[in-house]
């Protein structure tokens, strides 16, 4: 597995688009796969090898498709979407080919990339989870700047998406003040 989370990296580190998490600038994708793998672990310690790999992989090359290269609005958004997670799992099925990992359990990977059972699959919803606490970590407050008026909205959906047990985790958050207080009575409305 080493091989492969290298190879991973690798491709992660080649991000144009740099970011500043917990006091270090990074590449982007980079520092979110890293957050991913570590997400995962604290919610699942038991994850499987193809759990692990697919959150290292989540949006590995992700620059290569602009969000600008689709139209405009939630269609276009949607649409964009789609090609990422086909995207991600092409690309992460070249990277476990060549790792040599056999076709059943690139299969995995990818199914788990494309959140394939998503509600009724553990791994998914742990890998769902983690890809949500990544947003709230490293996203909400630029988000929150950008679009005001849409904050409380994405929140809903956010927490929407994830299990009790993520949602544990992200009332946890050093998060403002206020995006924690929002966090919370959402939460709270909806238990």
């Amino acid at each position: 597995m080493a091989r492969a989370l290298a190879a991973i990296d690798a491709a992660n580190a080649e991000d144009p688009q740099r970011i500043r998490v917990r006091g270090k600038e990074r590449a982007k994708e980079q520092a979110h796969a890293e957050l991913m793998s570590e997400w995962v672990e604290k919610l699942r310690p038991d994850a499987s090898q193809a759990l692990q790999l697919a959150a290292r992989a989540h949006h590995v090359r992700r620059w290569e498709i602009p969000r600008a290269s689709y139209p405009e609005g939630r269609r276009g958004y949607l649409e964009w979407r789609v090609a990422l997670r086909d995207h991600h799992a092409s690309v992460t099925a070249a990277i476990l080919e060549r790792a040599g990992y056999d076709a059943e359990s690139i299969d995995r990977v990818r199914s788990i990339l494309r959140k394939r059972g998503l509600g009724k699959d553990p791994e998914v919803q742990v890998f769902e989870d983690a890809l949500c606490l990544v947003f709230l970590e490293t996203q909400l407050a630029d988000f929150s700047l950008r679009y005001a008026e849409k904050l409380e909205g994405v929140a809903r959906k956010t927490l929407r998406k994830m299990s009790d047990a993520g949602i544990a985790q992200a009332l946890e958050l050093p998060l403002s003040e206020g995006a924690r207080a929002l966090l919370s009575r959402i939460y709270s409305e909806s238990h």
